[in-house]
């Protein structure tokens, strides 16, 4: 792999990491405003869904080649795939609901040792030096950066249930974006997801608000699983024009594209840490629209993770030694 199709992939999964975290800090805000999780999931990807669909046809007919389609088979898997990008989405949002954001983050962030080690099961091979370095420096920073050793926790079981498995679906969305049908157009490509997300996503609007609201049998199914009712009312759809358009950009839109491009180039190992900038981004994006305080520590745990990004793109000593070719 060249150097400059690295380069390329670190940037784009970095920028997808990026605008990914920024969504946290407006799904806090519009839970704040009364929204419930239903509403913002399903704003994030209906709109989301119709954004791709847009732009995949602009596509299209500006294309001065024909762009290559899915088999039924390539259809099929990612359709199948993009269920991850729906279970991470609610597996997230549900668990904030139990435990302190800073903690869900952390249990998020697990995403990084997760694929180091399906990547390691993938190759059949351990994982180098610079990588289990990296990833416990970024674990490390991790903890300082959300104030964790600071904090009197107080842990949910069904919060760390909901992130651990956010943590995982979050590992399988980047996996199939490294393996799954990279010779389609993104846009091709993360519609297809996309759809698979969605159906996820109006499962779980159905039999968390919609069912339980008219059938009393729907209601006491929902209720063995949550203590939480704030679901059980009709859908407001003003969230489609107050946060719909930012969700579904920040959420549905922009990351998957932005992976689709750059976790091909990277490697599923190197791209979960560069993944890894969603933590400080969504640090400061609470810092500064949610004026959440943010303490030293937590800026030496940023620095930390940056610095793990940094050394897991210096070149190895094989690479220093490889002599320029004379013009």
């Amino acid at each position: 792999m060249k150097k400059k199709n690295i380069f390329k992939g670190v940037l784009f999964v970095g920028l997808g990491a990026s605008i990914y975290g920024m969504l946290a800090t407006f799904v806090k805000m519009a839970y704040k405003d009364g929204f419930t999780t239903s509403e913002v999931t399903t704003s994030q990807f209906v709109l989301g869904l119709i954004g791709l669909l847009v732009l995949n046809f602009i596509q299209t007919i500006t294309s001065k080649k024909r762009l290559s389609s899915p088999s039924r088979k390539e259809f099929r898997m990612l359709l199948l795939a993009g269920t991850s990008l729906g279970c991470t989405s609610l597996f997230y949002y549900i668990a904030v609901q139990y435990i302190a954001v800073s903690i869900a983050i952390v249990l998020l962030m697990q995403s990084v040792w997760f694929s180091v080690v399906v990547e390691s099961f993938i190759t059949k091979k351990f994982p180098n030096t610079k990588k289990v370095v990296a990833t416990l420096v970024v674990l490390l920073g991790t903890v300082l950066a959300t104030n964790l050793i600071n904090l009197e926790v107080k842990l949910d079981g069904h919060g760390i249930f909901w992130g651990l498995m956010a943590a995982a679906s979050f590992t399988m969305t980047m996996f199939t974006s490294n393996t799954l049908a990279t010779h389609l157009p993104v846009l091709r490509k993360s519609i297809i997801m996309l759809t698979g997300g969605s159906v996820i996503v109006m499962l779980f609007l159905f039999f968390a608000q919609i069912g339980p609201l008219h059938s009393e049998t729907l209601k006491s199914f929902y209720l063995n699983f949550t203590e939480n009712t704030e679901h059980i009312r009709p859908f407001d759809y003003s969230i489609f024009w107050s946060y719909g358009f930012i969700l579904s950009l920040f959420g549905t839109v922009l990351p998957p594209i932005l992976f689709n491009l750059g976790f091909p180039n990277t490697g599923l190992g190197l791209g979960s840490i560069i993944s890894s900038l969603e933590l400080p981004v969504s640090v400061t994006m609470a810092f500064v629209l949610l004026s959440e305080k943010v303490i030293l520590i937590q800026w030496i745990g940023i620095i930390l993770i940056l610095m793990a990004i940094v050394l897991m793109n210096l070149p190895s000593k094989k690479e220093k030694l490889i002599p320029q070719e004379i013009s």
